[in-house]
């Protein structure tokens, strides 16, 4: 604790892992630093509930566990990053500051305004109206849902979508885009997908 707060980090502690669950449903962290090895509910059942909550704060898993099966099981419950005891200081520091740039991927359940998709279920709806979408329309959706309020590039989109498949030309975005866009905007009220001109795409729910 000290250390971080040399470093200019402010950080909550919670001696168990009821309390540690708590805290992290209730404040808005940069980053999670959780030990396996906590009373009442371990690290793992911690990362799990919160993945399972829809929590995408990045999540740093520390353990004495080394082997190739403890690591797994960590990312498995939802860590995006894993540091074996012992360990530096300098170097936690370096991946907790790291990890507090970006949101996890992690999350098994997104929200952003009326739009929510539970990846486990397989679900996606607007205003509890369920969405049909293609298997690439839900890869955009995830994409955008995942970065928002950011705005995503038209490279990032292809990037993402079509990653070691032959790269499509930009037209086949833009049916993309727009079959998306009649699922999630056109029967409703609003539009949240919104173009950026010469940035790319993301989603708005309020108008800013």
């Amino acid at each position: 604790m000290s250390y971080f707060e040399l470093e200019g980090i402010n950080c909550d502690y919670a001696p168990t892992g009821t309390q540690g669950l708590k805290l992290a449903t209730t404040n808005p962290y940069d980053t999670i630093l959780l030990d396996i090895n906590l009373p009442n509910m371990n690290g793992l059942e911690v990362c799990t509930a919160l993945r399972k909550n829809g929590s995408d704060i990045p999540i740093l898993m520390l353990t004495a566990r080394d082997t190739l099966t403890d690591k797994i099981a960590g990312f498995d419950a939802g860590a995006d990053d894993y540091l074996v005891k012992p360990f530096e200081m300098r170097e936690l520091v370096a991946r907790v500051r790291s990890l507090s740039k970006r949101k996890s991927s992690q999350s098994q359940r997104l929200k952003v305004g009326p739009l929510k998709m539970d990846l486990s279920l397989r679900v996606a709806t607007r205003d509890e109206t369920p969405l049909r979408l293609t298997p690439t329309s839900w890869k955009l959706l995830e994409l955008l849902m995942r970065a928002a309020p950011g705005v995503v590039s038209r490279d990032q989109m292809v990037r993402e979508i079509w990653q070691g498949e032959d790269i499509p030309n930009s037209e086949v975005l833009k049916v993309h885009l727009h079959k998306l866009r009649k699922q999630v905007d056109k029967p409703f009220s609003s539009n949240l997908i919104q173009t950026i001109t010469s940035h790319g795409v993301r989603l708005r729910v309020n108008d800013d």
